[in-house]
């Protein structure tokens, strides 16, 4: 066998690996929960969580993979210390008891080769509910900055405030919460 068949078979062992699944870590500093609901129906306020942690794992050829994602409630942050302190109590996220807020998911959705969505179970305050996560924007590649190979995407969804049993001010305070999330995860 000559030298360069050899290299050809290598290479193809080599490549094996790269078509696998692939796990990364979330990124907590470019991974920033933000939440808008309305206020008593004059505008729109928003908040967000300063803390997240989590894992992806991704197969592309398979096109599956798995999330978990969890947020620290304690982490909230409205830009006004005496209005965190309020959302930390139990009249909304109830912080002591339910220190965390967990995405899981093993069902992605792609549309041919993008991923475009994740439908799961959101746990928030002690409930557990479905939940499908809009993908947008997904694309994987090399952080300049940090020569770490990466994987990004801002993710969208709905929910009721109410289906978690957070009922208090309602209607003032809305039902309706809408969250936008940017991730980044890198490649372990």
């Amino acid at each position: 066998m000559t030298d360069r068949a050899i290299a050809i078979i290598l290479s193809s062992f080599i490549t094996i690996p790269s078509m696998a699944s692939d796990t990364y870590t979330i990124d907590p500093a470019h991974t920033l929960p933000v939440f808008e609901v309305s206020h008593l129906g004059f505008s729109t306020q928003r908040g967000r969580f300063n803390q997240t942690s989590g894992k992806i794992t991704l197969d592309l050829q398979k096109k599956s993979g798995h999330v978990s994602l969890t947020i620290a409630a304690e982490s909230i942050d409205m830009g006004l210390a005496k209005w965190n302190e309020h959302l930390k109590s139990d009249a909304f996220f109830n912080t002591a008891t339910f220190p965390d807020i967990i995405f899981k998911s093993d069902h992605f959705e792609f549309a041919g080769e993008k991923l475009v969505a994740a439908q799961g179970t959101l746990t928030l305050l002690g409930v557990t509910q479905p939940i499908r996560l809009d993908i947008k924007g997904f694309t994987c590649g090399t952080n300049p900055f940090v020569k770490k190979d990466l994987c990004a995407a801002d993710i969208e969804t709905h929910l009721k405030r109410s289906a978690f049993g957070m009922n208090r001010y309602l209607p003032g305070i809305g039902d309706d919460i809408h969250v936008l999330v940017p991730v980044e995860a890198f490649k372990d």
